[in-house]
């Protein structure tokens, strides 16, 4: 059985505003409650963004949806053979067509997960061009560069630092990227890319206002084969019944004459099973046929049994949403403890500050500058496993050293509470210690 954590009575009133006897005073009951923490031996896990055993139960009639004389696709073709288009299942892309904003027919649908499909996206980039380029990426002079707006999702920074692309941080602003910022950047024709989250952004939770979205579907490029990799990963990821609105890309982008401009990802991978789903992806008609025409060298097609299982779960748009509102209703109150520890141990401190998503897989915890990196390491002496400091930033470099992404979907809710307090307390303790140095004290 789970440790349970110690409670901590700890009502912080701006610890930066407190004269330093009453810091000093405040720190000391700190340590003490830090002390009792780590004595309990906790064993808590906040660190990636994975489903809870009760998620995945959700999709079990996945194991039964195709078997002995039920594998065949809605034109009556054997899903156990070689079979049609590498773009995926008929079905299945009509399926997700709505999902995506696109047509079926500028779908590709392929095995989990979206990730292997951005990656291969970047790799025939490098090795062959983009559409409408005769040279890789690789052969041009030069260094290549991508946009990357942080905090952000540590693994499209790993593809680009294991391919030697240039990353250029871009601060988030709460409404997307700073697009004054943006706009300077992409005149220089060696920044190819931009990594976009674009709803419920990992790891801040924002969505991206119909400005940002039509600014950056009109804006001028130095590159002729820029792309928006446009990672919908959370489209259906909703915490309440008023979901965010996100414009269509595809629609604004051709709009302005830039059709070629988007790539849009999504999978299934957080809807039904994590390393057992389907990626896909949706782009202008010039796109798909560049990707198919390239894809088809590395395989012949992707598991059409999956796809018609997948088919045969979430049936239409309805069916997807009537599924993501059983996953809502198990992750709102997880979400709900931690914004309520938060508030609690840290509302007045004047020491962090998070966000509190409508939709998604994270919250975003920003404590004092230069603190993040002591905060992971005393949660983690008090057993308490969070994604190390700096990872939500290319290279894993945070220059203010203060960003900690939490992702407090895969333990119970009272793992949760317990794991909030703790990370708290340590937000707490580490503040102490650091406003107590900057006036020449002691911790």
């Amino acid at each position: 059985m789970q440790q349970l954590a110690p409670t901590f009575e700890l009502r912080a009133q701006n610890l930066p505003q407190l004269a330093t006897n009453d810091l000093r005073a405040f720190s000391v009951r700190a340590l003490a409650a830090y002390v009792a923490l780590r004595d309990a031996n906790l064993k808590l896990d906040l660190t990636r963004g994975r489903p809870c055993p009760e998620q995945l139960d959700l999709s079990n009639d996945l194991l039964t949806a195709v078997g002995p004389g039920n594998y065949l696709a809605a034109d009556g073709s054997d899903c156990r053979n070689y079979y049609g288009s590498p773009q995926g299942l008929p079905e299945a892309r009509a399926l997700f067509a709505d999902l995506l904003g696109a047509s079926a027919d500028q779908i590709v649908v392929a095995n989990n997960s979206s990730l292997a499909l951005m990656y291969d996206v970047i790799a025939y980039s490098l090795l062959t061009g983009g559409h409408s380029v005769a040279t890789g990426w690789s052969r041009q002079a030069g260094p290549i560069r991508f946009l990357c707006p942080v905090p952000g999702y540590d693994r499209h920074f790993a593809i680009c630092q294991q391919h030697g692309i240039h990353m250029i941080p871009v601060r988030l602003t709460g409404r997307g990227p700073d697009m004054d910022e943006v706009e300077r950047l992409v005149a220089d024709p060696s920044v190819k890319g931009m990594w976009c989250v674009p709803r419920y952004s990992n790891p801040t939770g924002e969505t991206y206002c119909a400005e940002t979205v039509e600014r950056l579907a009109a804006m001028r490029t130095g590159a002729d084969d820029f792309r928006l990799f446009w990672d919908d990963a959370y489209a259906v990821h909703h915490l309440t019944e008023t979901p965010d609105a996100l414009e269509n890309v595809l629609s604004a982008c051709t709009r302005h004459g830039n059709s070629n401009r988007p790539l849009v990802f999504g999978s299934t991978s957080k809807i039904t099973f994590a390393q057992g789903g389907l990626g896909f992806f949706a782009a202008s008609s010039a796109n798909i046929g560049w990707f198919v025409d390239r894809v088809t060298r590395r395989t012949i097609g992707p598991d059409k049994l999956n796809q018609l299982r997948h088919v045969r779960l979430l049936r239409d748009r309805a069916g997807i949403s009537a599924h993501m509102a059983k996953h809502r209703h198990i992750l709102a109150p997880k979400f709900a403890v931690l914004r309520e520890s938060f508030r609690e141990h840290l509302g007045n401190a004047g020491v962090a500050t998070w966000t509190e998503p409508r939709g998604g897989y994270f919250v975003s915890l920003d404590v004092l500058d230069g603190c993040a990196m002591r905060v992971v390491a005393l949660a983690e002496e008090a057993g308490v496993a969070l994604v190390p400091a700096g990872r939500t930033f290319p290279y894993g470099q945070d220059p203010r050293d203060c960003n900690i992404r939490l992702a407090p979907t895969f333990p119970s809710s009272e793992q949760v509470r317990q794991a909030a307090d703790a990370v708290a307390l340590c937000t707490l303790f580490a503040a102490c210690e650091k406003l107590l140095a900057e006036r020449g004290e002691d911790s």
